[in-house]
């Protein structure tokens, strides 16, 4: 989700999980994260997980790339 007419744009990515319990896993592990300031929510039953966070939209996003690399690490991926 973009917002236009900021500087900064709300981002939103969805992952998904094998169980409910690794995709709690994962937001639980957001909630104290250091890289960026996110918000989680589980959704499809808890085996997916929305975060969102907001991004200068000023060169590359790592923390799209930091959270790509920790679903990855509990087994998830970005649903499209």
């Amino acid at each position: 989700m973009l917002e236009f007419g900021s500087k900064t744009m709300n981002h939103e990515i969805r992952y998904r999980f094998a169980t409910a319990q690794v995709a709690y896993r994962f937001a639980n592990e957001l909630k104290h994260w250091p890289v960026a300031d996110v918000k989680t929510s589980l959704l499809q039953g808890g085996s997916a997980v929305k975060v969102s966070y907001r991004f200068d939209g000023i060169g590359f996003d790592y923390t799209c790339a930091e959270l790509d690399d920790l679903a990855a690490k509990h087994g998830g991926s970005e649903m499209s």
